[in-house]
């Protein structure tokens, strides 16, 4: 949700001399703005501070219960049943901590990007140690599954293997950044071959468990509580988008391999045209089968349904691109127009809509004393 802020200043602050914004580029706009320029400036620097506290505050937390749990009899259960490849959500979540340390960078630190050269072969180490974990673990899980045959197909009748391919894609748009955003012909190449290799894994992981999970859907019908797994799909394609075109400017800037506009714009449309496709019809079935009515707003909890802020955030920050990659850089929308500032305003929709979602799990799944909790269960 950090990121999200950041998407913000990215599209709306100029920054003609970085291929992203940065402190400096903000402290300019800010020097000329007026007070409305300036708060909402603000906002959005508030906005990335706050969730990236919140990211650190629930990381510290999660890897502490994780070393506890890994002690127990409990993991060595859960290594033995589908609900195994939850344990790909550590290098998951290792990735986008590398990705939220990189906007806390760029926003709130003058002066950086006088020397972020020497900075990306740290990122590129980062990431590469984290897909390292990311294929140690998928190989551990899935080996053994496909060794011992354990992996019970009846019981897959949702969406939640993709973590698998989710985390992949979210090392492979790390290691994307440096090849869009270096002008060291070695570091785009090393970016760009890195992340080429986790972004195919993503894609060839995610069609095959797609192809399974709907299998057994169509079968068994879906498992409720594990809904919000049907809009995996828009989260996994956002970051496949962006990794597309990483790629491709790295291509066009040290290769010169030249894209362009137009390119960008099939690229936007196809994954947004997908994610809206996953979106609709994700609506659909969770409406189908109550999902919010009982583990949003009805007396049932369950930590699953954080799984509903990852879609919001991916629709987006993809979002957001399409329009100004897409629309606006090929002269379909103009920037600042009537129509343009109608899209914005949807895509705003979504990111608060994602917010709003968080907050209201956050108070029934956090906060929530444990009495209430026994209360609201018993009711149930």
């Amino acid at each position: 949700m950090a990121i999200t802020f950041f998407i913000w200043l990215n599209f709306l602050v100029p920054h003609p001399a970085t291929p992203i914004v940065t402190f400096d580029s903000i402290a300019a706009l800010w020097a000329k703005s007026d007070l409305i320029g300036q708060a909402l400036l603000l906002l959005a620097m508030v906005g990335i501070a706050l969730f990236a506290i919140r990211h650190f505050q629930s990381l510290i937390w999660n890897l502490s219960e994780f070393a506890r749990f890994r002690r127990s009899s409990a993991y060595v259960q859960l290594r033995e049943t589908n609900g195994a490849v939850m344990l790909m959500t550590l290098p998951l979540t290792l990735a986008m901590t590398i990705n939220v340390l990189f906007v806390l960078g760029a926003v709130f630190v003058p002066g950086l990007w006088n020397v972020v050269e020497y900075l990306f072969p740290f990122s590129l180490t980062a990431f590469f140690a984290v897909g390292v974990l990311a294929l140690r673990t998928f190989a551990d899980i899935f080996g053994r599954a496909i060794a011992n045959g354990h992996f019970d197909c009846t019981r897959n009748n949702n969406l939640t293997q993709l973590l698998a391919a989710f985390a992949f894609a979210m090392v492979g748009v790390g290691l994307a950044a440096p090849a869009a955003m270096s002008t060291v012909k070695l570091t785009i190449g090393i970016a760009m071959l890195g992340s080429i290799f986790f972004i195919m894994a993503a894609i060839v992981l995610a069609l095959v468990l797609l192809v399974l999970g709907t299998r057994a859907m169509l079968t068994s019908g879906l498992a409720v509580e594990a809904g919000p797994s049907l809009w995996m799909p828009i989260p996994l394609l956002t970051l496949i988008g962006i990794a597309f075109l990483r790629i491709s400017h790295g291509l066009h800037t040290g290769f010169e391999l030249h894209i362009e506009p137009v390119h960008r714009l099939l690229i936007t449309a196809v994954f947004f045209s997908l994610q809206m496709l996953v979106g609709l019809f994700g609506w659909s079935v969770l409406q189908r089968v109550g999902y919010f009515r009982t583990y949003l707003n009805g007396p049932s909890r369950s930590p699953g349904a954080y799984g509903l802020i990852c879609p919001a955030v991916g629709l987006f920050v993809f979002g957001m691109f399409f329009l100004h990659v897409g629309l606006v850089q090929n002269g379909l929308v103009e920037k600042f127009s009537p129509v343009y500032f109608v899209l914005l305003a949807a895509l705003a929709a979504v990111q608060a809509l994602g917010i709003a979602t968080m907050f209201r799990l956050d108070r029934r799944l956090l906060s929530a004393p444990a009495k209430k909790l026994a209360e609201a269960e018993s009711a149930a």
